[in-house]
């Protein structure tokens, strides 16, 4: 539907869209959260190594994002430009998945050569099916606040199913492999993902529309497109600021499940008078789950805060305040249980609030760059995007791989007192640093609500006068 004030998406069409970054998200939960602690406590590769790892195949992922943008950009078909990435991609990305999480009887160099080759390859059909699913949205509705809400159906869906990955993937390894086989445990759990994911992404293919077309009649060439992206201010500042927020994210992840092995261990914890045992790995699956939670509380809080606010206030705040809870947890103790989850609602709820306003802004950042230019970009404005999350990814993965080594890290054994200060710093002080870079980077952006109405009337004119000559 249109209005004056932009294309309104019905309730249906976000819920399809949301979708998509449900089966994203449960591979990116498995990758952030259990990847390298898979590597190094299942498979046997070194921490360091795995750090290595992943600076290598993620740098090569990063940077073809854009060119599955610059891809994108320039695909005509009876579907649109994005949505058939999902549907001939939803096979291809659970058959990897499974292959990534498999554990063949190899040699430690053979281990290592095919963590490299099967993880290549599940990052790219990530890239294949993802990127196109971002630049989705930029073509969905001309509205910022649709685009907001949008946003936020994305995060909802991407949360749930990451909450649905960590409630489930600890218990699932053990029904399908048990204490003796928790190597088939991973196979078959990430199996079972991998059918749900390619189902969603048909899903999301069949219920959403593309409906924007570039305002202006240029054609643009990939230079052209690289050199307005060059000269495009707020870009640079979002990548920056997404890196960021990224890096604090991913450091998080990944070190959740090696801070209650090594240093929470098992506890009983007293609730209403009667006391309970619990064991590390479901304290694990219950914090990463509680994490995730309350991350959807803060996307939905992300679209009301925003509008009276602004998103750049928002972003501000959110990431700041993330940063300071962060390094809160540094001080507490493994029997300071109640303390430890009560930081992790507050960090998940303030770190929750950032991540659709990054969306959202880069849907803006690609009107901004259309109304300067005359040419749009979608797929290279949003790719660079996903560009940003796996750089922050991948610097964040790298550096978890290498301050545990760097600490003394050795997998199933006893940790020194060395190796317990590295894991406690990188969830909380290292992780925090991440998150105030991010606001550092955000206090400069300068795409105010009042230029992108301004922005959004000048470009819908262009719209229609184009559509008259036509």
């Amino acid at each position: 539907m249109n209005t004056s004030d932009g294309i309104k998406i019905p309730f249906k069409e976000k819920v399809a869209y949301g979708f998509g970054d449900f089966a994203s998200s449960m591979f990116w939960k498995l990758f952030s959260m259990f990847l390298l602690f898979f590597y190094t406590d299942i498979f046997g590769i070194s921490a360091a190594a795995v750090g290595t790892m992943f600076l290598v195949t993620r740098i090569w992922d990063a940077i073809n994002d854009p060119m599955m943008g610059v891809i994108c950009d320039r695909t005509e078909t009876r579907w649109g430009k994005f949505r058939p990435y999902l549907l001939f991609g939803a096979v291809p990305f659970a058959v990897i998945g499974i292959i990534t999480f498999s554990t063949p009887d190899l040699s430690p160099s053979g281990k290592l050569v095919y963590a490299y080759v099967t993880y290549t390859l599940m990052m790219m059909i990530y890239t294949v099916v993802n990127v196109p699913y971002s630049s989705l949205m930029g073509v969905m509705t001309n509205d910022p606040q649709e685009r907001t809400s949008l946003a936020s159906f994305r995060f909802v869906g991407a949360f749930s199913g990451g909450i649905l990955v960590t409630a489930t993937a600890t218990y699932l390894v053990e029904y399908f492999g048990g204490k003796e086989n928790p190597a088939q445990g991973y196979q078959w759990t990430v199996g079972v993902y991998a059918v749900l994911a390619a189902l969603f992404f048909l899903f999301t293919f069949a219920g959403t529309k593309e409906r924007l077309k570039p305002a202006g009649v240029k054609r643009s060439s990939l230079k052209d497109d690289l050199k307005d992206i060059s000269k495009n201010g707020p870009w640079f500042i979002m990548l920056a600021a997404g890196i960021s927020i990224l890096i604090f994210n991913s450091l998080r992840d990944g070190s959740i499940l090696y801070y209650f092995k090594y240093f929470i261990k098992d506890r009983s914890l007293e609730i209403f008078g009667a006391r309970y045992n619990f064991t590390q790995a479901e304290l694990a699956s219950a914090y990463m789950t509680l994490w995730l939670a309350t991350n959807i509380i803060g996307v939905i809080l992300a679209k009301p805060v925003s509008s009276l606010i602004g998103k750049k206030k928002t972003f501000m705040y959110a990431a700041l305040l993330s940063a300071l809870l962060s390094v809160l947890l540094y001080f507490l103790q493994p029997d300071q249980l109640i303390a430890i989850f009560l930081l992790n609602i507050l960090i998940g709820i303030s770190a929750g609030i950032v991540l659709p306003l990054i969306w959202s802004m880069y849907a803006d950042i690609a009107d901004y760059s259309e109304w300067k230019n005359g040419r749009r970009a979608t797929g290279l404005i949003f790719s660079s995007s996903s560009m940003s999350q796996k750089f922050g990814w991948t610097l964040g993965g790298a550096l978890t791989g290498w301050l545990l080594a760097l600490f003394g890290f050795q997998a199933n054994i006893e940790q020194t007192s060395e190796s317990l200060l590295g894991i406690r710093l990188i969830i909380s002080v290292i992780a925090g640093g991440g998150a105030l870079l991010a606001a550092l980077f955000i206090f400069f952006y300068p795409l105010s609500e009042d230029f992108m109405k301004k922005i959004e009337t000048e470009l819908e004119q262009k719209r229609n006068n184009n559509e008259e000559t036509i």
